[in-house]
């Protein structure tokens, strides 16, 4: 399985099918990409490789970077 293969198997992308716009499709990446890195954070703290702490600190500057994101991309609704 070459490295391109096994990035893909980890970090899927689903098929966008919201309202289509640039600044959309964008976030919905931004977003995917938060969840995955969660789900692996959160397995981390569960497997006693990372401490709560850690992980609570991970997550929260991922949140940190997804709302900037999101106040970047997407207008107030």
């Amino acid at each position: 399985m070459s490295n391109i293969d096994k990035d893909r198997f980890l970090n899927p992308i689903p098929s966008y099918r919201g309202e289509f716009s640039p600044e959309n499709l964008a976030f919905n990446a931004n977003l995917q990409e938060f969840t995955n890195r969660v789900s692996i954070i959160c397995a981390l703290e569960t497997g006693g490789k990372i401490s709560p702490n850690e992980a609570y600190k991970q997550i929260k500057d991922l949140w940190t970077e997804l709302d900037q994101s999101k106040q970047n991309l997407l207008a107030d609704d």
